[in-house]
């Protein structure tokens, strides 16, 4: 069997297959592990080039896989710092928080009164959140704008419009607020979250660690034959009993040269954000005005048109950089994308930091280096269109060319990719038969 992609999704669907006593090969067309949960290492800083967090709650299937490759809980520490939105001229920590009714996080009043209003909402809903399976829950496929109507304007504006384009990389008026909602009431407040010690590529390593990985080996061609699948690597054609492709949509629609309608429509639907980052190692730590406590600054469109945000990741963990040194990372704002992915290094990081000094002055002058992120399929936007095609997708017959990927549950967050492999593994095997040994295989989703 072949696994195309190795990230979080392609990793783990190749260990599962492998639990099940099967003959795997993983390729990676990068020559690093991780895809989107990537790290990189240099003069003694560890960056996290794209997702920057995990959820002690709301990652059941993240937290099985990580207890099977022996990660221990001292390797997932907290993060212990807060979450801050940019207003009037300062940082006010406290989003996410159970308490920002009453702190208000950046929010007038009256917005803190709708903030307990949704919180409330959330609640009486819980069961019908289904991260899984949003399509399916009380919010159908408004948009995340659309949602955000039913409430005080400073919610679109200060709140799900700076965290759907930090972490997401979504235009509000484009993605869904199903997935998003859910998965605000899943992970929970941000004293929950976590990160890897050492870099969030850890869960990565540990997987590839027991597999067949070839790294910088692209495929450039997958099609059903039969009963089997054909790939093309490498000017060679190759023949395996089963394909998954563990990419974005946008790419699996490309590689994959015939694949059945019902499938195909849904592959087009699933558009992707683009996403961007400039990592700045520093002299010494910075810390924007008021929020000396935060490790995450939210900066809305209403404020900023650069920068969607910054991850001060010396204060996400102290083993991320030199003793006495600084590291921050600035998001780039989903306005200014795609057309940055395209810029010079050289310019992408001077706008990037020449903005971020609004926020952080002394930011320049500190610089001691700097790293460009770029990642053209970021994460899945969610589209209404993808929601209405997500239920057929997954009700079509198992074939010799699967999928994984956070896109397949629309779950944008490394619980999805791990769930999502859990169920191409399940359907891999129950197309040839077999299952996996000793113990359940890691919760696939069934629709």
């Amino acid at each position: 069997m072949a696994v195309v992609g190795a990230g979080i999704a392609g990793l783990s669907v190749a260990a599962e297959l492998r639990r099940a006593g099967r003959s795997v090969r993983v390729f990676e067309a990068l020559d690093r592990v991780g895809g989107r949960m990537r790290t990189l290492r240099r003069a003694g800083f560890t960056i996290d080039e794209g997702a920057e967090q995990i959820s002690a709650q709301g990652y059941r299937a993240t937290w099985q896989l990580l207890r099977r490759v022996g990660v221990r809980p001292p390797e997932v520490p907290p993060i212990g710092r807060a979450v801050g939105l940019w207003r009037d001229g300062r940082a006010h920590p406290g989003v996410g928080s159970r308490l920002a009714p009453l702190t208000g996080a950046g929010l007038s009043a009256r917005a803190r009164v709708d903030v307990a209003r949704f919180s409330l909402w959330m609640s009486r809903h819980s069961r019908e959140l289904d991260p899984d399976r949003p399509e399916r829950g009380p919010l159908g496929a408004l948009t995340v704008t659309e949602f955000a109507r039913r409430y005080h304007p400073e919610l679109l504006t200060h709140l799900f419009q700076p965290l759907a384009g930090a972490f997401f990389g979504w235009d509000p008026a484009r993605s869904c607020a199903a997935p998003a909602v859910s998965l605000l009431r899943e992970v929970g407040p941000v004293s929950a979250w976590r990160t890897y010690r050492g870099g969030m590529d850890l869960l990565a390593r540990r997987l590839a660690a027991g597999l067949d990985v070839v790294t910088g080996t692209p495929v450039e061609r997958v099609a059903a034959d039969g009963d089997h699948a054909q790939l093309d690597v490498g000017g060679r054609t190759l023949t395996a009993r089963a394909v998954v492709l563990a990419v974005p949509a946008p790419v699996a629609a490309q590689l994959h040269a015939n694949a059945p309608a019902a499938e195909r429509t849904f592959l087009q639907a699933c558009s992707f954000s683009p996403m961007l980052k400039v990592s700045c190692a520093l002299e010494r730590p910075l810390a924007p005005r008021g929020g000396r406590s935060l490790y995450v600054l939210l900066t809305p469109e209403a404020e900023e048109d650069t920068l969607a945000g910054m991850v001060l990741d010396h204060a996400k963990h102290p083993g991320r950089v030199p003793a006495g040194r600084g590291l921050v990372s600035l998001i780039a704002s989903p306005r200014q994308l795609p057309a940055l992915l395209t810029a010079p290094r050289e310019e992408v990081v001077e706008r990037l930091t020449r903005a971020g000094e609004r926020f952080l002055p002394g930011l320049r002058a500190a610089r001691t280096d700097a790293w460009v992120h770029a990642f053209p399929h970021g994460l899945p936007e969610a589209t209404p269109a993808a929601l209405r095609h997500r239920a057929a997708f997954h009700q079509r017959p198992p074939g010799p060319v699967e999928y994984a990927g956070d896109w397949v549950l629309l779950r944008p967050a490394s619980e999805g990719a791990v769930r999502s492999a859990a169920l191409a593994a399940a359907r891999v095997l129950a197309r040839l038969g077999g299952e996996v040994p000793g113990e359940q295989p890691l919760v696939p989703s069934a629709d």
